[in-house]
């Protein structure tokens, strides 16, 4: 995007119009990098035919965002298909081998939080529930207080809370 609006630049200063480069599938690279954004979310078995181009056309030009993608495929792919905690294990230790090989640097970080709460994470496959009811409950209450502007008499708190959540 910089390089582009570098020529853009250097186009006005000498007065030409500037011409940008058209894929074979008629994208420029700004439109290229823009309709591919949601691609990127998706597994290749769901992409449409313009995407299939698209992701072609993108991966060729940035293998390293091919690498990247492949890489949160993969973890994504972890969580939903693996449901024994031992296979869960190994298979996050693969992923963070390929991650080590890749040296994606925000990967890189990602790997480290996953190896650092190893126990915690595994947890997840054991009955497959996560955190999320107590996160969302959590997020009322805060938002309860924060209507009230803050907490003066805590045994009354904690009756409105329960009356109004119980």
């Amino acid at each position: 995007m910089d390089q582009e609006n570098k020529e853009i630049e250097l186009a006005r200063e000498f007065k030409k119009r500037y011409v940008p480069e058209v894929f074979n599938n008629g994208d420029t690279l700004r439109q290229l990098l823009a309709r591919s954004r949601y691609l990127l979310f998706k597994q290749r078995s769901k992409w449409t035919y313009s995407q299939k181009q698209r992701a072609a056309l993108l991966f060729e030009r940035y293998p390293l965002l091919e690498k990247a993608y492949d890489l949160s495929i993969d973890l994504g792919r972890i969580y939903s298909k693996t449901k024994d905690r031992g296979v869960a294990l190994t298979k996050l230790a693969q992923w963070y081998d390929k991650v080590e090989k890749a040296s994606i640097k925000s990967f890189a970080v990602t790997a480290k939080s996953i190896q650092e709460n190893y126990s915690s994470i595994l947890q997840f496959f054991t009955n497959r529930s996560t955190n999320a009811s107590a996160e969302s409950f959590n997020a009322k209450i805060k938002a309860f207080r924060t209507q009230f502007r803050g907490v003066n008499n805590i045994p009354y708190f904690l009756f409105r809370l329960s009356k109004i959540y119980a």
